[in-house]
């Protein structure tokens, strides 16, 4: 991830005094789920979120059994080629996730998959780069995201990453995906929904890829689009559709408590309701199900960016309203099922 470490947080701040200001039980805290999206990190511009930040928020009574760690920019090497400073976020991951396997913390096993970055731009030459993060993680190594969020105008921005512009679209990029899926792995994408053309375009060049997109594929609700919700939505449907046609993409139900979306839950005087966000994100949700179908969906917490909405408890509580009418295996699918199967964690 290419980060401007000078550059101001796009995202709400985490205000723990906001959020003791509501508090409500797990509504059937004896549903596995898999969180298959969450950072770890101390950066300059988001603050602090190490492993007892996320055990305190696992505390909220839902039943976590497993997680993934999503590369976020952490913990890189000070030192040694470029492309390989990514390591040392893996390494961190890892290290993260052989303390939750010790049982000292409980019995979720945190970071079981890790999902790393690496430039895929450099095409056949990532798998050097890719063999030394499964060499430092084992098989917890599960996959790259690299970001793509790009818009020309800075206004309708809502990421700390800086990619050029139609990084799906370079010939190189693309033979780096092509590498993962040689090598049995996830290639996991964040982008606005100004861009999902791209993603069908990536999706349909290499259809061997398993595809991971991230944050319900970014329907933007600020800058521009304010107050403009029922224009994109329509948008943002139709390019999914045509995202869904290719069986070799799977969408990441969460991040929408990201102050990109526009909900603007972050800057009311109390903490949303899981009634409340229900409310505000079941038309995305449900149009995911009904387009990708639960095998291809998995709720994702997104914490800590989406901490700045909303608490980890009230989150999981709104997705569960969110799938009350699903049936009982459509409901594993959405909260475990899909993340355990495409990350392959056992």
């Amino acid at each position: 991830m290419i980060i401007d470490p000078d550059q101001p947080s796009p995202h709400y701040p985490v205000r723990p005094e906001w959020l003791a200001l509501h508090d409500e039980p797990a509504i059937d805290p004896e549903q596995e789920i898999v969180d298959p999206h969450h950072h770890l990190w101390d950066r300059k511009a988001d603050g602090r979120y190490f492993l007892h930040d996320l055990l305190a928020d696992l505390a909220s009574g839902h039943r976590i059994v497993d997680t993934v760690f999503m590369e976020c920019g952490a913990m890189y090497r000070a030192s040694g080629p470029e492309e390989e400073r990514s390591l040392g976020e893996t390494e961190f991951a890892n290290g993260v996730a052989a303390m939750s396997a010790s049982g000292a913390y409980g019995d979720t096993r945190i970071c079981r998959g890790i999902v790393g970055s690496a430039d895929l731009r450099l095409g056949a030459g990532v798998e050097r780069v890719l063999e030394k993060h499964l060499a430092a993680a084992g098989d917890r190594f599960k996959g790259v995201r690299q970001v793509s969020a790009w818009h020309d105008n800075p206004a309708a921005r809502g990421s700390l990453a800086n990619p050029p512009v139609g990084l799906l679209e370079q010939s190189g990029f693309r033979d780096g995906v092509r590498c993962l899926a040689s090598m049995r792995l996830t290639f996991d994408a964040y982008m606005y929904h100004t861009q999902l053309p791209e993603a069908v375009a990536l999706a349909r060049a290499v259809p061997e890829a398993t595809i991971v997109l991230n944050h319900v594929g970014g329907a933007i609700g600020i800058g521009p689009y304010a107050g403009k919700r029922d224009e994109v939505f329509q948008a943002w449907r139709r390019d999914m559709r045509t995202l869904a046609s290719c069986s070799n993409v799977v969408v990441k139900l969460g991040g929408m408590g990201m102050r990109v979306f526009g909900f603007g839950h972050g800057d009311e005087p109390r903490p949303p309701s899981s009634a409340e966000l229900a409310r505000a994100w079941k038309p995305y949700v449900d149009s995911l199900i009904e387009l990708f179908g639960p095998s291809r969906c998995m709720f994702e917490s997104n914490f800590p960016v989406d901490k700045g909405s909303c608490s980890y408890g009230a989150l999981w509580n709104a997705f569960k309203r969110i799938a009350a009418g699903a049936s009982a295996d459509e409901r594993d699918q959405l909260f475990q099922a899909t993340a355990r199967r495409i990350y392959r964690l056992g």
